[in-house]
């Protein structure tokens, strides 16, 4: 009943806090990037300590040092809501590779649209992988990192599917590290879930990837590999069969 109690006052003043930042982040589209960032890094505040606070949601960060020094892409598992916000709070100021369909959404989408996130049309095909790489080099080369959820699409804990190469591509033909990103948010927002449980989130980052002299395929299979080895460490309980699995 209290995670119940806390998880409607918690979508209550996140509406609260969402609407205006949206509003005032679209309007603010004449202004430079960097101040509608400013704006959205307020608004992120706001919300993580909504998550702290009213939740009792925190997390920890594991291989911050891996962090490069330049904008990078991010290939992350897809669990929850909870990382396209917490993962703005461990890294640099970036944009998501986002379906096109969510700029419809008022304020939120409206102020995706502001702070130019990478919209695709997912049944486009090869066409979309052209609009992420195009888009992608863009954000890049204009100091933002790029995250891209390679699964496509949340997972439950426990789960995997098969990563989509746009990511990698992007990094091989900007010639930028990808940076591989763990965590099991999933455990404490579950996908669809109202009711958010009280916790500390573990984000693993891992070591960036050097796309020079490999293709995409191989960077993804790199960042994949890495990605599903560390979710076996961080949520042992959600795969038996590691614990069975000869040593190597």
């Amino acid at each position: 009943m209290i995670a119940l109690i806390r998880s409607a006052l918690f979508l209550f003043l996140a509406i609260l806090i969402t609407a205006p930042a949206g509003l005032f982040v679209t309007l603010a589209v004449v202004l430079p990037m960097r101040w509608r960032f400013r704006v959205i890094a307020a608004w992120r505040a706001l919300f993580m300590a909504l998550c702290a606070r009213v939740l009792g949601l925190r997390y920890r960060v594991i291989g911050r040092e891996n962090i490069p020094a330049t904008p990078s892409v991010i290939l992350s598992k897809h669990q929850s809501a909870w990382e396209t916000v917490g993962l703005q709070d461990i890294f640099p100021p970036q944009v998501f590779v986002l379906k096109r369909s969510l700029l419809l959404i008022p304020f939120l989408g409206w102020a995706f649209a502001a702070v130019k996130m990478i919209s695709i049309d997912r049944k486009a095909g090869k066409n979309a992988l052209k609009q992420v790489e195009k888009q992608g080099i863009e954000r890049l080369r204009a100091g933002y990192w790029v995250v891209v959820f390679p699964e496509g699409t949340r997972t439950a804990p426990g789960e995997s599917r098969r990563f989509k190469g746009g990511g990698a591509l992007l990094a091989v033909s900007a010639g930028v590290p990808v940076v591989p990103v763990a965590h099991d948010a999933g455990e404490f927002w579950a996908r669809n879930a109202f009711v958010k449980k009280p916790g500390r989130i573990t984000v693993s980052i891992g070591p960036a990837i050097d796309p020079q002299g490999k293709t995409a395929e191989e960077v993804n299979a790199l960042a994949e590999r890495w990605i599903e080895a560390e979710m076996r460490k961080i949520s042992p309980h959600r795969y038996p069969e590691s614990a069975h699995a000869p040593a190597g």
